[in-house]
């Protein structure tokens, strides 16, 4: 039986779909592990080296991602990285495939821009965390903390040309 779920994007976020972006929730449990979509846009109105999107399934907003590419802020350090600053996928679309796809999605965007050797994220551990699914997608804890939280980087050897 064909897979019934609609396609995955990611979408610029524009003034049409603001609100709808804002309204998206993890589940109680999950709270403690992201910080809420309202938050991350308006640090990202504050930070040149951020770059998000909306996630969509089909029509419908689904999620958030916002990557910190350091080769975008003035001046660019001099061996800058790029990392997964936040992801989420709202609570009526878990468990779908929803994330799995936009999170590869990203990875493949990271690719294509042809200048990282990986992509960082960090996730805050205990019950419920996200390590699963990270670990799942390729990514290894790489012996770093950020503050509370577990550093997992993904090596993109092989990257495809841009």
């Amino acid at each position: 039986m064909p897979d019934a779920t609609p396609p995955v994007t990611l979408r610029e976020i524009n003034r049409d779909n603001l609100g709808a972006i804002l309204e998206l929730s993890v589940a109680e449990s999950q709270k403690g592990f992201v910080a809420t979509n309202a938050v991350s846009l308006a640090q990202a109105h504050f930070a040149p080296e951020a770059w998000y999107r909306a996630i969509y399934c089909g029509d419908e907003p689904a999620g958030f991602v916002m990557l910190e590419d350091q080769s975008m802020a003035s001046p660019p350090p001099e061996r800058p990285e790029i990392g997964v600053w936040r992801f989420m996928i709202d609570q009526r679309f878990q468990r779908r495939g929803i994330g799995r796809a936009a999170m590869l999605q990203v990875i493949e965007h990271v690719r294509r821009l042809g200048r990282f050797s990986s992509l960082l994220l960090s996730y805050v551990p205990g019950p419920g965390s996200p390590e699963g699914f990270y670990r799942s997608l390729g990514f290894r804890p790489n012996g770093r903390m950020d503050g509370t939280e577990v550093v997992m980087e993904l090596p993109l050897a092989g990257a495809s040309s841009p």
